[in-house]
C-alpha cells in the first residue's frame, strides 16, 4: 500500500522510543533544497509518467510528502488539519534560514497541556506521583 511505504524507516524500541533507520537518507536540513513541483508546461506533460522538472541530489519537493506518508483517509485529515504547513517548501525554507540564523526550533508532537512536565508537574495541594 503506497500510504505505508515510508513507514518501514522507523521502529519503536523495547523502551517506547521511536526511532528512525534509514541513514543514508539522513541530510543536514541546510543542505537541502526545498523547492515546490513547477507546473507542467502542459497537459501532456502532467499526464506523463516522467517528471517534467529537473531535479538534483539534494532537491525536495514538500507537497510529495502526502503522496507517500497521507494514504489513509483518516491520517489524511488529521494531517491536513494540524501540519498542512509541512508540505509547503517555504515551512521549510524558514525552518532553514532560522538554523542559519542560530536558532533551532522545538516541535512538540502534542499540545503543551497533555507534556508530562505539566500533567505530572508538583502542585502544592497534591502529593508527587508516586
Amino acid at each position: 500500500f503506497p500510504g505505508d511505504m515510508l513507514w518501514k524507516n522507523f521502529g519503536v524500541t523495547r523502551y517506547g522510543r521511536v526511532v528512525f533507520y534509514d541513514y543514508d537518507e539522513i541530510e543536514y536540513m541546510t543542505d537541502c533544497n526545498f523547492r515546490r513541483i513547477p507546473p507542467a508546461p502542459n497537459e501532456d506533460m502532467e499526464m506523463s509518467g516522467e517528471p517534467w522538472y529537473s531535479a538534483g541530489p539534494h532537491d525536495i519537493f514538500p507537497e510529495e510528502f502526502a503522496t507517500f506518508l497521507l494514504g489513509q483517509p483518516k491520517i489524511r485529515k488529521a494531517f491536513l488539519k494540524h501540519h498542512r504547513a509541512l508540505l509547503d517548501p517555504r515551512f521549510w525554507q524558514e525552518a532553514q534560514e532560522k538554523i542559519r540564523n542560530g536558532y533551532v526550533e522545538d516541535f512538540y508532537p502534542y499540545p503543551q497541556a497533555l507534556r508530562f512536565r505539566t500533567l505530572y508537574a508538583e502542585r502544592p495541594d497534591e502529593p508527587p506521583p508516586a
